[in-house]
């Protein structure tokens, strides 16, 4: 066994669904809601507290590292009251026996209000916000179920954060409209002062599955959504918001892709799962207890086992999940093993390598064109960076490099 793989050499992560897939909004392309289907016998998706003590307990246990981070996901995480929370704190505190546990959420924003506020400040946990941009581009896609618009309830949402010195990010969804407007999508998130962004490119495809699922999983022929943002798009979005941020913004706005661009330009594990060699050691444990490979992979054929019935650890450094996460690279068609950008793109998401390569060979990512412009464009100012933190020099130093540079 690769000993980089052994069990219990590496941290574990396990994404918890407190509420499965139940959610108050009804986003376009959100990749969850359909999950529901696979608990059809289900009375409503919640979480018990003898399972979130159980998992708790486990997940603790597992870890080889003092500090350890709790990620709740959804669906909509607020859709369990503050109590669920304090419930998990009091397991937190009574397996933790003194170590530093962290704890991050997600949420859509909606629901936000001063009593979850005023618990996020005073537990220090990190709340995610799912926001597309300005109003125009958020409400194109993120409604509620009755067709309605969400975006003044996730600025209200936001208020209420900064009123309450809660620190938050931001997740936004780049999809076919809003990846046109890189610099008005940009500068919203600047406008508002949030400091730390995700921005994640959607893709998705509908198949023709018999256990009630419509998207599919990359090994099956399916048909790409409208929504999906195209692969030209794709690298003309990242270069430009690049451009934008390399002369005014390195070290005070953090884009999360660029962060881990510039890791793998360091040869430094990346803080992005889908940029890394391998995967493998992120899971998600739904509701009821099943695990699955990856957040990205709740498909029935990616189903570990279940936590009632087998425990955390043999199921996330199980042979099947070891294999799960080095297939990452193994699985890599000759045109990406021979790529000069292997080494910052690792044939990104797993899930979005349904593509064929120029001689025919499956596995090719589908966004491929726009990393390798993407790469292509940024390599002199994460050679520049690199030198200064080899330097020991701040990487900031980029930046009025980036002013005087005349490109040809």
């Amino acid at each position: 066994m690769n000993k980089t793989f052994a069990p219990f050499a590496k941290p574990m992560y396990v994404m918890l669904k407190s509420v499965g897939s139940a959610c108050n909004l009804k986003c376009e392309y959100c990749y969850y809601l359909e999950k529901e289907n696979l608990y059809p016998s289900a009375k409503g998706q919640l979480m018990s507290d003898a399972l979130l003590e159980k998992f708790t307990e486990q997940y603790i246990n597992s870890q080889t590292q003092n500090e350890i981070l709790f990620t709740w996901h959804g669906g909509e995480t607020l859709l369990r009251p503050v109590s669920f929370y304090k419930k998990a704190l009091e397991f937190q505190k009574k397996y933790g026996r003194g170590r530093k546990i962290d704890n991050v959420i997600q949420t859509n924003g909606t629901l936000l209000n001063d009593a979850w506020c005023e618990f996020f400040k005073e537990n220090n946990f990190l709340v995610g916000i799912s926001i597309d941009g300005p109003q125009e581009f958020h409400d194109e896609y993120r409604r509620n179920k009755g067709g309605q618009p969400t975006f003044v309830k996730v600025m209200k949402g936001i208020h209420l954060l900064k009123k309450h010195g809660v620190e938050f990010n931001a997740m936004a969804v780049v999809n076919d409209f809003n990846a046109d407007y890189p610099l008005e999508f940009y500068n919203f998130f600047k406008q508002i002062d949030c400091r730390y962004i995700q921005f994640a490119p959607i893709v998705e495809r509908i198949g023709n599955r018999t256990d009630g699922l419509k998207l599919s999983a990359p090994h099956e022929v399916a048909e790409l959504t409208d929504f999906s943002v195209k692969p030209v798009q794709w690298g003309k979005f990242l270069c430009a918001l690049f451009d934008e941020w390399i002369k005014e913004d390195v070290g005070k706005f953090y884009i999360q892709m660029f962060d881990s661009t510039l890791a793998n330009w360091m040869g430094v594990q990346p803080g992005v799962c889908t940029l890394a060699k391998h995967c493998g050691h992120a899971g998600v444990m739904e509701f009821n207890g099943d695990v699955y490979s990856c957040d990205h992979f709740v498909f029935p054929e990616y189903k570990l086992g279940n936590i009632n019935d087998e425990s955390l650890a043999s199921m996330m450094y199980s042979e099947r999940q070891l294999k799960f996460g080095t297939d990452k690279h193994d699985t890599l068609p000759r045109q990406c093993k021979e790529c000069e950008f292997l080494f910052a793109c690792n044939g990104e998401c797993p899930k979005n390598r349904f593509a064929f390569t120029k001689d025919g060979e499956p596995g090719l990512n589908y966004l491929c064109a726009g990393w390798k412009m993407f790469y292509n464009h940024v390599a002199p100012y994460m050679d520049f960076m690199k030198n200064e933190l080899m330097h020991e020099r701040p990487p900031a130093n980029v930046m009025e490099w980036a002013r005087n540079r005349k490109v040809r």
